[in-house]
């Protein structure tokens, strides 16, 4: 029997336009990257990278390549070696609020590994849902067998129909704060059923000062840097807000120099500012200044704020401000990072170090925390491993047979 909420009608179907739910939930689990899921992302790329609309938006045309058929089939070489797993059913996503096309993201992992999906949309109105719900029904024709197990919804925050879908959810993902996850927890899952949550995290980014002086490209490198952090106003669980600076003392006051005017340059090509933003980084730097031994660094103008630090605090990722506030500090090595690094770290985007170098850091210092390490630039890049998660194997369930 399906419990659905007792008020259901402030729920809102954005795709499909009704759905019956107990027959929805008769349908059955698909294996993980099925030849229908795949050619559907495909056609799915190929309608969002030819609509004008969508490529106003560079997160959704980054979702679009996500989608190709030729980054999906390379997706399933590394993730479906196992031939006897199948999606556990019905996956309850719960999408964050600050970051527009997450839960885009959130539902092709679940159509991956072969699930049907119920995925709730934040209640605040951006366009981003509703182009990709648009390119959703436009081939809900073609591809039946696969929009059939996509249900799009809108609520606000509702414990009736929160409680309600998670009755019958064989897994639970929850994007959002600790609060948040807290309250939805309130609302029981079946006790077969598993939960998954991604929540608030925090990320920094190391650079190279020795290498970063001979950069002969830095306008496409602080680019890079910008769509890490200011593409989501700096809101992302995987946007910078600590950059630690390595390298000899001049190569870092010129590493430093050339980096932030570079960096200045392009956000005020690119970036909308927003008055209210300048108050919250005054506000800021003083709740940050009561607390630690710091020195703001000289700007022309509020769009990069930068805050030096004498010493690296354990408690420094509770001191962040979204728009484009950075904390810096310069360090004698990459160990010095080691003592501040707990479950809470999510991405350390790197510039100027090797692999090898980071694996060693790793595994030589056997890190409670950050779950990924990436270049600058790929910070917002979605993956299929997030937060220390295999998606596709999480969201699935193996069978054996003896």
């Amino acid at each position: 029997m399906i419990h659905m909420p007792s008020n259901f009608n402030h729920v809102v179907l954005l795709y499909p336009k009704e759905i019956d739910w107990g027959n929805w939930k008769q349908q059955k689990s698909d294996v993980p990257f099925s030849d229908s899921v795949v050619e559907f992302l495909n056609a799915f790329s190929s309608l969002l990278l030819k609509d004008k609309d969508a490529r106003r938006y560079p997160d959704v045309a980054t979702l679009a390549f996500f989608c190709r058929k030729a980054n999906v089939l390379t997706l399933k070489q590394e993730h479906n070696s196992e031939k006897l797993r199948l999606g556990r059913g019905i996956v309850f996503h719960v999408a964050p609020s600050n970051v527009p096309i997450n839960f885009a993201y959130s539902l092709i992992a679940g159509l991956l590994s072969g699930n049907r999906n119920i995925v709730r949309v934040s209640a605040k109105e951006f366009p981003q849902v509703n182009i990709v719900a648009h390119a959703i029904e436009l081939l809900s024709e073609q591809y039946r067998h696969v929009t059939d197990r996509i249900a799009l919804v809108r609520y606000e925050r509702s414990d009736d129909a929160t409680t309600g879908f998670s009755a019958f959810c064989d897994v639970r993902i929850i994007w959002g704060g600790d609060e948040t996850i807290s309250k939805i927890r309130q609302s029981p899952i079946p006790a077969r059923s598993i939960e998954v949550t991604f929540a608030d995290r925090y990320s920094l980014a190391i650079v190279n000062a020795d290498e970063l002086v001979h950069e002969q490209e830095m306008k496409k490198l602080t680019e890079s840097f910008y769509n890490d952090t200011y593409l989501f106003d700096q809101n992302a669980c995987s946007s910078p807000h600590l950059l630690v600076w390595l390298g000899s003392k001049e190569n870092i006051y010129s590493a430093r120099e050339r980096f932030w005017t570079s960096v200045r340059e392009v956000v005020s090509e690119k970036y909308d500012f927003q008055p209210v933003m300048a108050v919250d980084k005054i506000t800021s730097f003083c709740r940050q200044a009561i607390a630690l031994p710091i020195q703001k660094e000289a700007a022309q103008d509020n769009l990069v704020w930068r805050v030096l630090l004498e010493d690296l605090s354990d408690n420094i990722d509770e001191y962040r401000c979204a728009g484009g506030y950075f904390t810096e500090y310069i360090a004698s090595s990459i160990d010095e990072v080691v003592p501040i690094i707990k479950n809470k770290y999510q991405t350390m985007a790197y510039y100027g170090f090797s692999r090898e170098d980071l694996i060693n850091f790793v595994l030589g210092n056997r890190l409670p925390g950050l779950d990924r390490i990436v270049p600058i630039g790929e910070t917002s890049s979605f993956s299929l491993n997030w937060d220390g998660y295999d998606l596709i194997k999480t969201l699935t369930r193996k069978v054996s047979v003896l």
